[in-house]
């Protein structure tokens, strides 16, 4: 290509950024290339919600004008700051790599509390203009005040600084851009799992006329078609839903092993407690509307669900299921009793690690009030005991995601071989994350509770019955059978494994917690007259 490009983009920080790297990206293929800045409503409206602005596109419509006038020859947006539909005469010719659509928190160092979830301090004031973060923010923690917060990447973090919030919400990827330091500030990072980002956040679109072929080709090079698959997933779901940047909609598509996973929270309003929904797919085809057919107001849902675990009232899988009118029976059918009251302190002496594959294991290992060294790191099975750990007054440096103990294990080795472990416990523990730890790792167990099963399980008539650990398994079946057309969910591959012994089918939730067990409930077809 012999002319001399313009490409048009929005002025702030990261924009320039974005749009230097498109301009960088054409000049390893021997394209030249000048920005022409271009300010844009939500450039220059700042003391308004996004809800408040009027329309679609409020950081687009200016650079489309340009582009269609003919001033510039590509627009450099964020992805998903765009509307679902092009104007006639232009088109998405080429998308970027997605860089990690994770969310950071970032917190006042004065305002963290560990025993909470998410670390920020109860009460605490977080700003975000999101009513996507606001949603489910307030699902996880209904007692933080939301605030606006308005501005380009540096002015909020400036904010923050400034002490108008106690925290701020910020994508990651616009903080790893920029590569601002955050050392100041103490920062929870959640993945796109914990909360899910906006549709293509993380992604840049390059838009240019339909009509310009010749650039559509030279654009090829920059596009990344498994990303812009993964995106279409997204922007269908958001266009199916009607929504643009107000909407409270987080919707996330990635491909794993072959197969596609969608994550998906939405709510009418950023104050409603959001609904979740996590779908698997070996195929693109027809999946963002499975994934729309999913929040259905006349989908017929399960009436009841059974759980094996005490809920308090303030349970995110509790709330999540008397939304929808979902009656609760909660109750777990085994007792743990501690198996030692003391503790004896050679045992800490020269602790590297210190493992809990349970929940009830961290309490009761903190029960026994150790004195620990502040050099000792923390691993934890899963996010369950990472909450336990928090409210112990503790931060875990390792956390397994899988749910799956083989995998854990071969995790945790990376960090562990070598080193010495103690390994608070049930009595007769697997001892499966020991097992794949190498023979010069030190490896100490210490039995600080037994599982008692109740002698008498009484059955129930739910629709769906949720099973949270193999003992839980084992005390309902010596006096129960599966009821026709109930559907059971097992937490945890090792819950699973119970279920694989009896030829029983189950489903497995994608995280072993209580958001991952009511995405699962919501995924069931209900199968029994009463729905």
């Amino acid at each position: 290509m012999d002319r001399k490009l313009i490409i048009g983009t929005r002025g702030s920080e990261l924009a320039l950024w974005q749009a230097n790297f498109v301009k960088d990206s054409l000049a390893a293929i021997n394209i030249t290339a000048e920005l022409k800045i271009i300010k844009t409503q939500g450039d220059r409206i700042l003391n308004l919600s996004f809800d408040k602005l009027e329309g679609k596109g409020f950081f687009t419509k200016e650079l489309e004008e340009e582009l269609l006038a003919g001033t510039i020859d590509l627009a450099v947006h964020s992805h998903k700051d765009l509307p679902t539909e092009n104007p006639p005469g232009l088109i998405i010719a080429a998308v970027s790599e997605r860089e990690d659509p994770s969310e950071l928190l970032l917190i006042l160092k004065d305002c963290v509390d560990v025993h909470q979830k998410l670390s920020v301090k109860y009460g605490a004031i977080v700003g975000t203009s999101s009513n996507r973060r606001k949603a489910q923010l307030l699902a996880y923690r209904p007692d933080l005040e939301i605030a606006e917060l308005r501005g380009n990447v540096p002015t909020r973090i400036g904010k923050l600084r400034d002490e108008k919030y106690d925290a701020i919400m910020l994508a990651k990827a616009g903080v790893s851009r920029l590569n601002i330091d955050l050392s100041e500030f103490h920062v929870e990072e959640l993945t796109p799992a914990e909360l899910i980002p906006a549709p293509a956040q993380g992604a840049l679109a390059i838009q240019i006329r339909e009509a310009d072929q010749e650039l559509f080709e030279v654009l090829q090079a920059l596009h990344h078609p498994d990303v812009a698959e993964e995106l279409a997933v997204e922007r269908t779901v958001l266009k199916l839903f009607g929504g643009g940047c107000h909407l409270p909609l987080g919707c996330y598509c990635r491909k794993e092993d072959d197969v596609y996973q969608v994550f998906t929270s939405k709510a009418d309003e950023g104050d409603e407690f959001p609904d979740r929904v996590f779908l698997k797919s070996d195929t693109t085809d027809g999946l963002a509307q499975k994934v729309v057919a999913m929040f259905d107001t006349n989908r017929k849902l399960a009436q009841s669900v059974f759980i094996t675990r005490d809920l308090s009232e303030q349970s995110y899988f509790r709330k999540a299921m008397e939304k929808h009118g979902i009656n609760i029976d909660a109750r777990s059918l085994i007792r743990t009793v501690p198996v030692i009251n003391k503790l004896d302190p050679y045992i800490l002496r020269d602790i590297n690690w210190i493992f809990f594959s349970s929940k009830n294991a961290v309490e009761y290992f903190f029960a026994l009030k150790p004195q620990l060294s502040n050099k000792v790191k923390f691993g934890v099975m899963g996010s369950g005991s990472e909450d336990t750990l928090r409210r112990n007054g503790h931060f875990a440096a390792y956390v397994g995601e899988s749910g799956d103990t083989a995998e854990v294990a071969a995790d945790f080795a990376t960090l562990a071989n070598g080193t010495k472990v103690l390994f608070p416990g049930a009595e007769g523990s697997l001892r499966s994350i020991q097992q794949g730890l190498s023979a010069e790792t030190k490896i100490i167990d210490l039995t600080v509770y037994e599982t008692v099963i109740e002698e008498q399980v009484e059955g129930t008539g739910a629709d769906v019955l949720v099973f949270t650990s193999p003992s839980n398994v084992e005390a309902y079946f010596q006096d129960n059978l599966l009821e026709p057309n109930q559907q059971v969910i097992a937490i945890g591959k090792s819950t699973g494994k119970k279920f694989d012994e009896m030829g029983t089918r189950y489903t497995l939730p994608f995280s072993p917690d209580e958001v991952g067990l009511a995405e699962a409930v919501f995924g069931t077809t209900c199968l029994t007259n009463r729905c």
